[in-house]
Order: structure tokens, then C-alpha cells, then sequence
């Protein structure tokens, strides 16, 4: 919950940290997913120092990731974040091509990730 609640905050780098330690105990399919949401977290991180280049190849990984998984998997419904993902991630090429390094999002423009019910994990322990 951690991570979310971070990442709901836009405080990416602490939701990419949060996730992480989740990460590096984690088995099966949780693995990819968990790395799935570090990327995108990651990304949104990059947008926000401005470093696009960054956040264009950690969008593509993230969401190649995240796109083996059902929209709603453990509980967490990230149909918003991987659309707009998609979105930033075009946004941010776009001014890498144009040079505009100093442009940023606005507050408002960053998802959100739901949960539905609750946070179920898949098989062990979070």
C-alpha cells in the first residue's frame, strides 16, 4: 500500500523504493508485475526532473511489462495509468524531439491507480 499511496502523491522515486523491497522478495508472475508499476513509477519520475529520454525508455518497459497482466490484477485497476502512460510517454518524445527540456506536467496531469476492494496478492504474502 505504501507504494501506491506514494505513487497517488507523485512522490515516484519513494513509490519506485516502496516497490522495489516488494520486488526483490517476490515469486511467480507478481515479480514482472511489481517491475511493470517500478517502471512506470520511474518514468514519472523522470517527467518531473525533466529527463525525457529517461522516461521514454522506462515507459516502453513498463508498459510491455504491465501488458501481460489483466487490467485488474491483485486488486489494483491501472487502466488509467497505462493510458495515460502511453500518452506522457508520447508527450515526452515529442519535446525531446523539439528540444523543449524545460517543459513539465502539470500537477493534474499525473494518474492515479485504484484499488478495487482489496489488494489480493497472488500466492504470498506482500
Amino acid at each position: 500500500m505504501r507504494g501506491l499511496r506514494h505513487f497517488n502523491d507523485l512522490a515516484f522515486w519513494d513509490a519506485h523504493e516502496a516497490w522495489e523491497e516488494l520486488w526483490l522478495a517476490a515469486e511467480s508472475d507478481l515479480d514482472q508485475f511489481l517491475q511493470g508499476l517500478i517502471q512506470i513509477a520511474a518514468a514519472y519520475h523522470h517527467l518531473k526532473r525533466g529527463t525525457f529520454r529517461g522516461g521514454v525508455r522506462l515507459f516502453d518497459a513498463g508498459l510491455a511489462r504491465l501488458a501481460n497482466f489483466a487490467d485488474l490484477f491483485c486488486g489494483i485497476d491501472r487502466r488509467d495509468v497505462e493510458r495515460a502512460s502511453r500518452t506522457h510517454r508520447q508527450w515526452a518524445a515529442e519535446r525531446m524531439e523539439r528540444g523543449e527540456m524545460d517543459a513539465r506536467l502539470a500537477p493534474d496531469a499525473y494518474p492515479k491507480l485504484h484499488v478495487v476492494g482489496k489488494i489480493i496478492p497472488p500466492r504470498q504474502p506482500w
